[in-house]
């Protein structure tokens, strides 16, 4: 197999690595169900954390002059990502919102923006500020909101061993200073599905 070096290392150095993870744990690489695990786990890895190739701004790019300036919000949107502290998924729903000045934005961007931060190592509460900014910045609305709820495998698979949603919100502008708008922003965002 023929290594790719880059700033990060080479292939061969990360496949090596899980190599003696494995060994670390007492398995044998070597067994027959184990061999090419370590390609897989680096391929897998790879493809969990594909958001570091995307620049939010590029995905907010493209805008429509469009006369709207209520309340525009999306979710609830599926996420998954990888807690940077035990490298255990974490995943949940994400409801984005924002109030636009004069264009609006493609609803499938604010998914791909939301998968853009999901798909690198985080913490959700990290995750939901950059979300938050990346829209505050790149449409320069009147508002944004983002709510988060996650559940956590590094809590339900060790520590405490039990499940439960954590909640984190980010709010700019008129939905952080508007009371009305915070509540219609809020009610949106924990609204069940339809």
């Amino acid at each position: 197999m023929t290594s790719v070096l880059t700033e990060r290392g080479t292939l061969g150095d990360a496949e090596d690595a899980v190599r003696t993870l494995l060994a670390y744990l007492g398995e044998d690489p070597g067994r027959d169900g184990l061999v090419r695990t370590p390609a897989r786990v680096v391929r897998a890895l790879t493809e969990m954390t594909a958001g570091y190739e995307q620049d939010p701004a590029l995905i907010l790019d493209t805008t429509f002059d469009v006369a709207y300036d209520e309340m525009i919000a999306l979710g609830p949107y599926p996420f998954q990502s990888l807690c940077e502290h035990h490298l255990l998924p974490f995943g949940g729903t994400v409801v984005v919102g924002y109030v636009p000045v004069a264009r609006v934005v493609g609803l499938s961007k604010l998914g791909r923006l939301v998968d853009c931060f999901a798909r690198r190592l985080q913490v959700q509460e990290r995750m939901t500020n950059q979300i938050a900014e990346a829209l505050w910045s790149g449409l320069e609305p009147k508002g944004v909101g983002v709510v988060v709820r996650g559940v956590h495998q590094c809590m339900t698979h060790r520590g405490v061993g039990k499940a439960a949603p954590m909640h984190t919100v980010a709010l700019r502008g008129v939905m952080l200073e508007r009371p009305e708008a915070r509540a219609e922003f809020l009610a949106l965002a924990h609204a069940p599905p339809s």
